[in-house]
């Protein structure tokens, strides 16, 4: 009866995640649009990736945006790009994890706009290789940025949305928030941080009566995104992962995110099922998505030298929101078959 029980239990949580995992990755009605007009929104990580695509949907929609990253320059180009569209934005650079900086970083933006309306951490980095052959220090890094950057933007976001009275905290997790994955330790202990961490805050702010204070997690599968091209490396072999969502997707999520209140926001079918499956058979779904994991990033993909990527540096200029990197590994698949004839 226990087999039956959590088979039917899997059926239904599934049937449940198809019908609404399709909702919150199409684009907003014009209705919704409008609800983002005006709004003040601060994007960490914003000048390549899901970051600035983030920042130029939103600014597309009406937002005044501030566009934070490492890079002046690179925060530059964005903003650039927006104004030229007809947008509104706000160019800071700050690194996450140095707390003088981020709060230099809510000065700048109280300056310009008064208030803030949704705060958004979506500043990351990641390093791929086996626990014991990754230096110790590029484990500690991904925390700073990843754990402790995050930390240090949630503390600053809610003590102003409490002088307020109100605001939308928005946190970039993953589906390593709920499935830990093999040769990523530090960036998966990171992403089920930034899901706790959520979670917490939504309880405090209940228990405070802080009702117009919102808190939700976001957490997109693997998406195509320059992120494969500069995380660090310690696996002999450049990293990837099977079946990329294009950044769309996440990118429409924050947005329904923006304007909701929902807790937890997978993005889209696949991360979807992967946390039903993961909660009615956790073993298995680890078991699995390590599988890949090794086979994608320490097995069939092209080799590559040991690298730090951008743990320690940003690019000097931003990069495009699509990574290109579902197209390439057609071409190295195409060359692998051809290679075995």
């Amino acid at each position: 009866m226990d087999k039956i029980y959590r088979g039917l239990l899997c059926i239904s949580i599934i049937l449940m995640f198809i019908f609404s995992a399709g909702c919150s990755t199409r684009p907003l009605t014009s209705g919704q649009q409008k609800k983002i007009q005006d709004k003040i929104i601060v994007v960490t990580g914003a000048t390549s990736g899901l970051g600035k695509g983030i920042a130029l949907q939103a600014a597309a929609y009406g937002a005044r945006v501030v566009i934070v990253s490492r890079s002046q320059h690179a925060c530059d180009e964005v903003a650039r790009e927006i104004r030229e569209s007809g947008g509104s934005a706000l160019p800071v650079a700050a690194d996450v994890s140095v707390s003088a900086e981020m709060q230099q970083l809510m000065k700048r933006a109280l300056q310009e706009y008064g208030h803030i309306d949704v705060w958004i951490n979506n500043a990351g980095v990641a390093s791929i290789g086996a626990f014991w052959e990754t230096p110790l220090e590029d484990h500690m890094r991904v925390l700073d940025v990843n754990l402790k950057g995050l930390l240090h933007g949630c503390y600053l976001a809610i003590k102003q949305f409490r002088e307020q009275g109100y605001g939308t905290l928005i946190n970039i997790g993953s589906v390593e928030s709920e499935i830990p994955t093999a040769y990523q330790v530090a960036y998966s202990a990171s992403k089920a941080g930034v899901r706790a961490i959520g979670l917490t805050l939504r309880q405090e702010l209940r228990l405070a009566g802080l009702n117009n204070i919102h808190v939700i997690t976001i957490s997109p599968w693997a998406l195509d995104t320059p992120l494969w091209g500069h995380t660090a490396t310690y696996t002999g072999h450049q990293p990837r992962m099977i079946m990329m969502d294009p950044p769309a997707k996440a990118i429409n999520t924050v947005m329904h995110a923006v304007i909701g209140k929902r807790r937890e926001m997978p993005v889209g079918l696949k991360a979807h099922l992967s946390y039903g499956a993961h909660r009615v058979f956790p073993a298995l779904t680890e078991k699995l998505g390590s599988n890949v994991a090794r086979k994608f990033q320490a097995g069939i993909t092209p080799p590559a030298p040991d690298t730090t990527g951008n743990l320690y540096h940003d690019e000097k200029t931003d990069l495009p929101v699509e990574g290109g990197y579902r197209l390439r590994m057609k071409e190295e698949k195409e060359s692998r078959k051809r290679a075995e004839r």
